[in-house]
């Protein structure tokens, strides 16, 4: 028996997208409505949307938001997609801007929307048995729902669910945003459940208030507890452990799916993977420059370029990486030093390396289907998706084990030949070097041992429907679900 959740985030494909985020907005709930949940989606109505979307909208009416001192018409759209209907709160000046984040009055910016999401609820009449928020922007609905809506229990019988995706984001303002933005008063700073420094945290508000908080694999559930991976949040974590759920995303296998993707030059699934990825190989290395090789290894990175990425750890060795028999594609924006890296190292290395400046959706595609090795050497992941769409396109990851990297890439094992990758632990430039030169020597003296690597990660199952399973068991625990 289906159940009600809204989905309440700052972004979601196939509207709007900066992270990883939105690929879990876009899939998550596609794999719940298609359960037999009646699945929605609030997100706020921002100027890309507007560009690309307007047409596809249906308007359902204005009603004023009042919150603390903002008092404000919020403007209410709606749309369906694959089984989910999709919201969209309009204001002009709060979300018609050429970026979504990064400006000084973001918490008032998301302060209205979270108010609004509540007031849409009232308005349009659907009471969801859960709602489900995510990340800071989000993080106060639970608090909210409780202290401003107290007299309605309509409101007091929803259960919340608060997902982590990334913690080093967390919504922290001045204590002034209780009365002013939020319409709360100082009890929630004097009592220390939001407090944080001198001020008070949106991600705090959602860890103390939700009913059940989740993040993005089960080991990064594990590393947010302890001081290193904490960011200073992992006392109150500690204090909600019995509450958290690590669960792991998964891929949407109608974007990326080797057998179906439109920007391929030759589709290929497990059984045809050795010609198909000659095929892709060979027509990235001549749409990028490359010397044409089908048996160089080829190793892509996807990526934004961040210290948190690891790619520091790269660029610090590159003279020693492209000394080997390798090729090396690299696709991202990020930190200027990172950047600047890798112009030089293209520059130096003409023929063997190629950096993409920029984001390019369909170049990422044919990078995963003609690169044989993925890196990933990140400082720490909450989950990672490029590793999840390596595997299924037979792009073997070598990756740091953190997050969700461990739980989801099984170092190859030569003896017994199980494994879907390639991994190292310590955070430096020799482990990953290390694990680097040794794949290389299995990718040009152990080929038996390599394609079965490549079977072992396509056979991976990345895809949505076991994590919904999870959640489907962590949405039973609050609701009491039937089994059937």
């Amino acid at each position: 028996m289906g159940r009600s959740i809204l989905f309440v985030a700052s972004e979601g494909q196939p509207f709007i997208k900066t992270g990883g985020l939105a690929d879990v907005i876009g899939a998550l709930p596609k794999t719940l409505a298609k359960r037999g949940h009646d699945v929605r989606v609030v997100l706020p109505l921002y100027k890309k949307i507007i560009e690309k979307h307007y047409d596809e909208l249906e308007r359902i009416g204005t009603i004023q938001v009042h919150s603390g001192w903002i008092d404000q018409p919020a403007t209410y759209y709606t749309a369906t997609v694959d089984g989910v209907v999709y919201y969209f709160i309009e204001h002009q000046y709060y979300f018609e801007r050429d970026g979504l984040y990064g400006y000084e009055d973001d918490g008032e910016r998301f302060a209205f929307f979270q108010r609004a999401v509540l007031d849409m609820i009232y308005f349009i009449n659907w009471w969801p048995n859960i709602i489900h928020s995510n990340d800071w922007q989000t993080g106060m609905i639970p608090l909210i729902c409780h202290a401003c809506y107290a007299d309605d229990y309509r409101y007091q019988n929803i259960k919340h669910v608060y997902t982590i995706h990334n913690l080093a984001f967390q919504g922290n303002f001045g204590v002034d945003m209780l009365p002013s933005c939020l319409g709360l008063d100082y009890s929630y700073f004097d009592n220390g459940s939001i407090k944080f420094d001198s001020g008070i945290s949106f991600m705090k508000a959602g860890i103390v208030y939700a009913d059940k908080i989740t993040t993005v694999s089960p080991t990064y559930s594990n590393e947010i507890l302890t001081q290193s991976y904490g960011e200073r949040m992992d006392s109150v974590l500690r204090y909600r452990r019995d509450d958290l759920w690590g669960i792991i995303n998964g891929i949407d296998y109608n974007v990326w799916n080797p057998a179906t993707d439109k920007t391929l030059v030759e589709n290929y699934d497990l059984r045809s993977w050795v010609s198909g990825k000659k095929a892709n190989k060979k027509a990235l290395q001549q749409e990028l420059g490359l010397e044409v090789n089908e048996d160089t290894m080829l190793i892509g990175l996807v990526s934004r370029l961040t210290s948190q990425k690891g790619v520091y750890l790269i660029t610090d060795r590159i003279r020693e990486i492209m000394g080997m028999d390798l090729q090396f594609v690299v696709l991202g924006t990020g930190e200027a030093n990172a950047e600047n890296a890798f112009k030089w190292m293209e520059s130096s290395y003409k023929g063997k390396a190629v950096y993409y400046c920029g984001y390019n959706e369909e170049l990422a595609h044919r990078i995963y289907a003609g690169s044989d090795m993925f890196l990933m050497p990140s400082l720490y992941e909450p989950c990672g998706l490029g590793q999840l769409i390596a595997l299924h396109y037979g792009s073997l990851p070598l990756v740091r084990e953190t997050g969700g990297l461990k739980d989801t890439v099984q170092p190859y094992n030569k003896y017994t030949g199980e494994g879907n990758g390639f991994s190292f632990y310590a955070p430096n430039a020799d482990d990953m070097v290390y694990t680097l030169r040794w794949a290389c020597d299995q990718y040009y003296n152990n080929r038996p041992g390599w394609k079965g690597l490549v079977k072992n990660a396509m056979t991976y199952d990345a895809s949505w429907e076991k994590s919904a399973d999870v959640y489907e068991e962590l949405y039973y625990t609050l609701c009491n679900w039937p089994d059937n």
